[in-house]
């Protein structure tokens, strides 16, 4: 097997598809929807989204409903004077968006109350309301068993929970919602970076299978130094694109937390009366959680390395297998399933990233690409794990790879054959 040759096709795969209008366009409007989607984070963060709904309140207490319009005046107002079916009535009419009836079982047997309303508002509405009834009833089954201040004090306090992580160079801030979610969006750019780089080499080999352009290649190179120049250009061209994608997060990390501050200085004059306090409440700073540790990147290089190679082994194998890519589907679940598995067991590692199940899949050489870089990059993953997780695929890759390379051998160069399982074991089993 010739290295120069496997050199010369991958050259030629990697500078073909990195030249195309199709890399240049995605890997330069990915970032741009990246930035488009953290600048509607911030504006949504800064902005009043919830639109005010007026709820008419008939009290038969008397009481509950000026603590209801004390708390929010824009939303809560008296019709106690009004009938039920007049309320009703305007609800349908559109003058109000809903009403309730407060009556004193209420605050006595802690009865629910019913909201009747137009349909309009969502789950956010419903929750203050809610959130709004608790807090007035409270107060009045308060106030009625006199209750001393102190006792009141107690009841509105509400205890929080501040995390330090704590290592070898001393306590830092603890960022592990953060870092799950950066963990779990690795695992999954690692899940669609095997689908889609693997499904691009597959039908790279079945167009040139169909189109009959490698039986004049076969005549210079070997089948398998096509197999590893295809692979390799395709793996090329994925790191290039990952590491341009990183290369700009990293800029972009660093430089989020000051420019949102200075954005957010300069647009607070002009924002709308009422908004103020809601920008205000914005950190600019929490940006800063941004940054990453280098060596995640690292990690993510490799495991997806390593996941690319296993899988696109048997991705190069079917597509050399089959004519269309029709007949590939009946092959694809070979490589499916296990990675879909690992897709979706990544919100369990998430969740919790140290329990058995989480450390088992994020070992399991087939499901480790994509579970193991969300356990490291969301919690402390002793060593040897991560040193079997790699040893592992290693020797995964070359057992997929010694079946892959009989498969491509053999149906490079086969026509007219719908090929079958039967036959895959046949070429595999062939010296």
């Amino acid at each position: 097997m010739s290295l120069h040759k496997i050199w010369l096709v991958l050259k030629r795969e990697y500078l073909t598809r990195v030249k195309s209008k199709s890399f240049i366009i995605i890997t330069a409007l990915t970032p741009l929807a990246f930035v488009a989607f953290m600048g509607i984070v911030v504006y949504i963060s800064i902005s009043e989204s919830e639109v005010e709904k007026r709820i008419g309140i008939l009290d038969e207490t008397n009481v509950l409903v000026e603590r209801l319009i004390e708390l929010n005046d824009t939303r809560y107002f008296d019709v106690s004077d009004e009938p039920v079916d007049t309320l009703r009535a305007r609800v349908l009419d559109g003058e109000l968006d809903g009403f309730m009836v407060l009556t004193d079982s209420v605050v006595t047997h802690a009865k629910s109350p019913t909201l009747i309303h137009g349909g309009s508002g969502g789950l956010s509405f419903l929750s203050a309301v809610r959130s709004d009834l608790r807090d007035v009833v409270r107060e009045e089954r308060l106030s009625r068993e006199n209750v001393s201040d102190e006792i009141r004090d107690i009841f509105e306090t509400r205890t929080g929970l501040e995390a330090v992580k704590l290592t070898e160079e001393g306590e830092s801030e603890d960022n592990t919602v953060f870092a799950s979610a950066i963990g779990f969006i690795l695992g999954l750019m690692i899940f669609f970076g095997i689908f889609f780089y693997g499904a691009l080499l597959m039908r790279s080999v079945i167009e040139e299978k169909t189109n009959r352009v490698l039986e004049v290649i076969a005549s210079s190179v070997k089948p398998l130094e096509l197999m590893y120049g295809k692979l390799f250009g395709v793996l090329s061209m994925a790191l290039t694109q990952f590491g341009i994608w990183i290369f700009f997060y990293i800029g972009l990390s660093i430089a989020a937390a000051p420019v949102a501050g200075m954005i957010m200085e300069a647009q607070m004059s002009n924002l709308p009366e009422g908004t103020t306090e809601a920008a205000a409440s914005f950190d600019a700073s929490v940006l800063e959680n941004m940054v990453i540790d280098p060596s995640i990147f690292v990690y993510f290089i490799l495991f997806f390395f390593l996941g690319f190679m296993i899988y696109s082994a048997l991705f190069a194998a079917i597509g050399a297998a089959v004519e269309t890519e029709q007949d590939s589907q009946q092959f694809m679940p070979i490589v499916g399933l296990p990675i879909f598995v690992a897709y979706f067991l990544n919100t369990k590692v998430m969740q919790a990233p140290d329990s058995s199940l989480s450390t088992f899949i994020s070992i399991f050489p087939l499901t480790s690409p994509i579970n193991m870089i969300s356990r490291i990059a969301s919690t402390s993953v002793p060593a040897w794990q991560i040193i079997l997780s790699i040893l592992l695929m290693v020797l995964t890759f070359f057992g997929i790879m010694w079946m892959a390379a009989k498969i491509y051998r053999v149906g490079i160069l086969m026509y007219g054959k719908k090929a079958s399982f039967k036959d895959l074991a046949k070429w595999i089993k062939q010296s």
